[in-house]
């Protein structure tokens, strides 16, 4: 069972729930220990070819797949042969194999590995070396990797994270800095910083500029700031929104920043596959406000494609505010 990403990881100032965090502090040690010892004890393995991490400090959403797209898309217009490659949550196929949108399912090969596949010549595989060698073998000369700053296997030519830097009045994006499951954190903020090459700073469109206090938390190397754009506008009319991403409640903002005349949002676990209930109880939802419905990309390609027709997609975009600097550290651009 897939469950939802708990609101109160990133609320600093909840006392309520700081019984919550006290109950769950011993095993937030016991995972940081084992993710700290796994990575110190393991010689990463050169696939040969240069292998650019996108990934995250914490576990829930943080925008890793549309930087990822994003990144393909920068070296694709350069002229270099971009790859991705996914483990390929969710999917029953373990491979490594190319995600073909034409004959795979989100069932198969996960959500956001079918998503990209759209667009650019993606893999999938748990095992990251194996996937990364036949990349390589299927023409790859840069390979794009989403997610996996927390996995040692696969030797890294550039190390990215990815910070959700949207920041709400008594919200923050690491919490109090507390490690799964007591708080968001993946592991401990420097260890996690020590090993990233640079910080991409994911901001909302509609955000004036980065937080000059979570920017200090960076200070020590380079931060690339990047906006989560609208790829267009959302769908006229009254709307009822529904996601299952990791932060649900981002999308419900987004819409509503960018004139969604929006009457409910129904809210899912990360990569929740949708069943004939669910489906009926959002068929009911839009009935009541006599409204359509719309949701996310990743969303969009996990319903059946009967429902597909029925509900619009509202894509975003990454854009890095100084593309130059990006290509800098970009190897092959």
């Amino acid at each position: 069972m897939k469950l939802s990403t708990p609101r109160w990881w990133y609320v600093k100032t909840d006392t309520p729930r700081r019984v919550s965090r006290m109950v769950l502090t011993p095993l937030s040690w016991i995972w940081a220990a084992v993710t700290a010892r796994r990575i110190a004890g393991t010689i990463p393995q050169d696939a040969g070819l240069p292998v650019i991490c996108v990934g995250n400090l914490t576990v829930g959403g943080t925008g890793k797949t549309p930087v990822v797209r994003e990144l393909l898309r920068l070296l694709t217009d350069q002229g270099v042969a971009a790859h991705g490659l996914s483990r390929g949550y969710g999917g029953r196929l373990k491979g490594p194999l190319r995600v073909d949108p034409a004959l795979h399912t989100a069932a198969d090969v996960g959500d956001e590995p079918l998503m990209l596949a759209r667009d650019y010549p993606l893999w999938i595989s748990p095992d990251r070396v194996a996937g990364a060698r036949a990349a390589k073998a299927g023409g790859a000369a840069v390979l794009v990797m989403d997610d996996g700053h927390q996995n040692p296997m696969l030797k890294k030519a550039l190390s990215l994270v990815v910070v959700d830097g949207e920041t709400r009045k008594g919200e923050w994006p690491f919490g109090d800095g507390a490690v799964f499951p007591a708080g968001p954190m993946r592991e401990p903020l420097a260890a996690g910083l020590a090993r990233a090459d640079a910080v991409i700073m994911l901001l909302p469109a509609d955000m004036a500029g980065p937080d000059p206090e979570l920017m200090a938390l960076f200070a020590g190397g380079p931060v690339l700031v990047a906006r989560l754009e609208p790829a267009g506008p959302p769908p006229a009319g009254p709307m009822v929104g529904f996601a299952g991403i990791g932060k649900p409640w981002k999308v419900e903002r987004a819409l509503e920043a960018a004139g969604c005349d929006l009457k409910d949002f129904v809210r899912f676990p990360d990569h929740h596959p949708y069943s004939d209930a669910d489906l009926a109880l959002l068929d009911e939802v839009a009935a009541r406000y006599g409204a359509g419905l719309v949701t996310t990309e990743k969303d969009w390609v996990r319903l059946p494609p009967a429902w597909r027709d029925r509900a619009a997609v509202w894509p975003v975009r990454a854009r890095f505010e100084d593309e130059a600097a990006v290509l800098k550290l970009l190897p092959g651009a």
